[in-house]
């Protein structure tokens, strides 16, 4: 063998990622050009945004646009579950009117919406709930006086105005995830006896969850922001009002509108790390791309103590390997 015909060793040269170093130096570049002027640009008054950030009326106002995002996010779930069965119903009533919900409320603005919600008083000064086109009454109330302080009454109407708007938008989410299960399922449900309100609750649901969660995380994130808009109900106790009453009466609008960014900044991260551990928690199982890539060594050895418990209450394994059954 010749000495040429020796293996030699590689000479490996590494990719010059000369387009990732540039890119790098321009997006650096650009950070310290928006915080040098964030710091430099004495118009952003941080001393009114610190001495402004933890007062008391500030607070009021985060809760009130919590209670809305709350309140709204709940009915508009209630809203979107009801509208997806009615579409999956074979019943074509049912259908037609989910239909017509989802088509109305998605094809208008929300804040025509709200307007026309603020204004629902003046549309109709009494509201009766009864039976069509007879003289029997259940219920019958005037809507500006179902409270004696009127800013209640607006915050029933955003409520309701933006819950029966997202629940034209969930809808479609609901229903997606609905309809990711598998119909094998529900055929294999129904051959057990089951019912069709058993099989949605125990079979279809808890699985379509794993589709529905995301979508949904997205949409209270969203449904948070979107509170700003109730001003044209109006409603002035959620913070996006506040903090522009404030800068209106002091003429330096943009320190307080600071800060409602900065609240809405750190409620939204709370939220989305919330939305992060839902996920995991409906997405466990579903297959191994749920499980974390970066994790620690115990909570790696958790994880097999845990399935290893699993097989063995399963009795599906014996407890001495070695021993051999012939059929």
């Amino acid at each position: 063998m010749n000495q040429t015909d020796k293996p030699q060793i590689i000479k490996a040269i590494p990719v010059r990622h000369y387009g990732r170093w540039i890119s790098t130096v321009i997006v650096t570049l650009l950070a310290i050009a928006i915080i040098n002027t964030l710091i430099t640009n004495p118009k952003y008054e941080w001393n009114i945004v610190v001495a402004t950030l933890f007062k008391p009326q500030i607070f009021v106002a985060i809760g009130w646009t919590l209670a809305l995002t709350v309140l709204s996010m709940a009915l508009g779930i209630i809203m979107a579950v009801t509208m997806a069965i009615m579409r999956r119903s074979e019943n074509p009533v049912l259908r037609g009117v989910a239909t017509v919900y989802i088509w109305f409320f998605r094809g208008t603005p929300i804040y025509t919406q709200l307007i026309f919600w603020g204004l629902i008083g003046v549309l109709y000064e009494s509201i009766t709930i009864g039976i069509p086109l007879t003289d029997i009454n259940f219920l019958s109330f005037a809507p500006y006086k179902i409270f004696s302080d009127m800013q209640y009454t607006m915050f029933a109407c955003a409520v309701l105005g933006l819950g029966l708007n997202e629940g034209a938008y969930l809808s479609e989410i609901v229903r997606s995830g609905l309809n990711s299960v598998d119909k094998g399922q529900e055929e294999a449900a129904k051959a057990l006896g089951m019912r069709n309100g058993q099989i949605l609750r125990r079979i279809i649901l808890p699985q379509a969850m794993r589709v529905i969660i995301p979508p949904t995380g997205n949409e209270s994130i969203s449904m948070l922001k979107t509170t700003s808009l109730v001003t044209a109900v109006p409603f002035s106790l959620e913070l996006t009002y506040t903090t522009n009453a404030m800068g209106q009466s002091t003429f330096k609008p943009i320190p307080y509108l600071l800060v409602a960014a900065i609240w809405y900044l750190i409620v939204t991260s709370i939220l989305m790390v919330g939305q992060h551990y839902l996920e995991q928690y409906f997405g466990r199982g579903a297959n191994s791309a749920n499980t974390p890539e970066f994790i620690s060594k115990r909570a790696k050895a958790h994880l097999r103590t845990s399935r290893q418990k699993a097989i063995n209450a399963a009795h599906t394994t014996q407890d001495d390997p070695f021993i051999e059954y012939t059929p």
